[in-house]
C-alpha cells in the first residue's frame, strides 16, 4: 500500500484538521456544508447544486459501494472537495464499475480523509456555513518542503468569495436545448419546458415516466423562446447559488406566471418563485442537507421524510393560513403548504390566483426517499384542461 499523502482542512475561522489525501491532490476552496444521508453518495457528488461547496458526509464510511455509471445525477462531479471520515479500501457491490476515490482523482476533486467529521459538522452547526479550503501534497507545503503555517493556508481560505450574492446558475445549466421523452414510443400526454439551472436527471425521467415531453433548457431561455415550444406547463429546477442574484431567471417566470401557465418548482426554483411574488429570500445559518427531513405538508396532515440541498430559504410569514394580494404582489393570494419539522422553515409555497405551486425540498429524491413523488402528479394534474 502507497504511503499516504498528507493533507489538511482549514476553515475560514482558522479551525483546521489533519488527515490524508484521497482522491485528487491538490488544493481547493469553496463554502463547506454537510450533509448527513447515510447513503446516495455519488448522487451527492454529481449534483449541480453543490457547485463551489465542500461538502462533509456525516456517515462514518463512504465509497463501500464505487461508483457506477447509471447513478450520476448529471455529467461529471461538481463538488468543489470532499471530505469523509474514512474512504472504503475496497468497493463491494454487484453495480459497482470502480473506486469512488478513482473517479475524484479521475475527475481533479480534491478530497481528505481522516479527518473527525463529527467534530467538523458539530462546529459549523455552531459557527455556520463558512469558507474552507484542503490542501494536499506540495500544496500543502512551504517553500522549504515543511508543512506550511495554517495561518497562511487560513489567509488563502479567506480569499474565496463567499456564497452570498453568487449568481452561479448559469455555470451549471445545460448549453442547448434536449429532449426526455416517454419510454417506448408512447404519445405525450402533456409537454413540460424545463428550466436547467442545475437540474438533476431524476427530474425530467419521473415526469417522462408519467407520460410527460420534457424539453431541458438553458438558464439563459427568453419567455418567447419558451412559448415556442408551445408548453403545457413549465419547471424550474434546483441549483447553486444566491437566489437574490438572479435576475434572468426572475423575469422569465414573471412572465410564466403572467401568462398562467402552469409552474412547479424545485428547491432554487421554489425560492426563486418566493421572490417573483414579492418575498425576500434568506441565508440559513449551515443549511439543510441530507434525505432525513421531516416536512409537514399542510394541505394532507401528513409528514414525510424528504431529501434537502438548500443553503438559502424564503422569507414567507408562516402566522396567516392566506397571504394577501398586498404581500403577495401582481400574482394575487399565496399560501405555505409545507413546512420543515426541524425549524420550522418554509418548505412549501401555492398560489392561489395562478396555476403555480414550489417545493423548497427534492421530490426526486435521488437516492431516496420518495415520500414526496407525488408532487410531480400534482404538477400533472395543475396541467389538466379541467384544472
Amino acid at each position: 500500500m502507497p504511503e499516504p499523502i498528507p493533507a489538511g482542512l482549514v476553515l475560514e475561522d482558522g479551525r483546521y484538521f489533519q488527515g490524508q489525501a484521497f482522491g485528487a491532490v491538490g488544493a481547493t476552496t469553496g463554502e463547506i456544508v454537510f450533509n448527513t444521508a447515510m447513503t446516495g453518495y455519488q448522487e451527492t457528488l454529481t449534483d449541480p447544486s453543490y457547485h463551489k461547496q465542500i461538502v462533509v458526509m456525516t456517515a462514518p464510511q463512504i465509497g463501500n459501494t464505487g461508483v457506477n455509471s447509471d447513478d450520476p445525477e448529471s455529467g461529471r462531479i461538481w463538488v468543489a472537495g470532499f471530505v469523509v471520515r474514512q474512504a472504503a479500501r475496497r468497493e463491494s457491490n454487484w453495480r459497482s464499475e470502480g473506486p469512488l476515490g478513482a473517479a475524484l482523482a479521475s475527475q481533479g476533486v480534491v478530497a481528505i480523509e481522516g479527518v473527525d467529521t463529527r467534530a467538523i459538522t458539530l462546529h459549523l452547526r455552531q459557527r455556520g456555513a463558512m469558507r474552507a479550503g484542503i490542501f494536499s501534497g506540495p500544496t500543502l507545503l512551504d517553500g522549504r518542503g515543511r508543512l506550511a503555517p495554517w495561518e497562511d493556508l487560513t489567509e488563502l481560505v479567506r480569499l474565496t468569495p463567499p456564497m452570498a450574492g453568487q449568481d452561479l446558475a448559469g455555470d451549471v445549466s445545460t448549453d442547448e436545448i434536449y429532449w426526455v421523452r416517454p419510454a417506448n414510443g408512447a404519445r405525450p400526454t402533456a409537454r413540460v419546458v424545463a428550466v436547467d439551472l442545475g437540474i438533476k436527471a431524476m427530474t425530467p425521467w419521473l415526469l417522462a415516466s408519467r407520460g410527460v415531453e420534457v424539453a431541458v433548457v438553458p438558464r439563459s431561455v427568453s419567455f418567447d423562446q419558451v412559448m415556442a415550444l408551445r408548453p403545457d406547463g413549465v419547471f424550474f429546477s434546483n441549483g447553486p447559488g444566491d437566489p437574490a442574484a438572479a435576475s434572468l431567471e426572475l423575469d422569465l417566470l414573471r412572465r410564466v406566471l403572467d401568462a398562467r401557465i402552469p409552474f412547479f418548482g424545485i428547491c432554487y426554483g421554489s425560492q426563486l418563485l418566493a421572490r417573483a411574488v414579492g418575498f425576500e429570500t434568506y441565508k440559513l445559518v449551515f443549511g439543510h442537507r441530507g434525505v432525513n427531513h421531516p416536512v409537514l405538508d399542510k394541505q394532507t396532515g401528513k409528514v414525510e421524510i424528504t431529501a434537502h440541498n438548500h443553503g438559502f430559504a424564503a422569507a414567507v410569514p408562516l402566522d396567516r393560513p392566506v397571504l394577501t394580494p398586498f404581500e403577495a404582489g401582481r400574482f394575487g393570494r399565496a399560501e405555505v403548504t409545507h413546512i420543515d419539522l426541524n425549524d420550522s422553515v418554509v418548505e412549501g409555497l401555492r398560489l392561489l390566483d395562478r396555476p403555480a405551486f414550489a417545493v423548497q425540498y427534492h421530490p426526486e429524491a435521488a437516492a431516496g426517499p420518495h415520500d414526496a413523488a407525488y408532487l410531480f402528479d400534482r404538477f400533472i394534474d395543475l396541467m389538466r384542461p379541467e384544472s
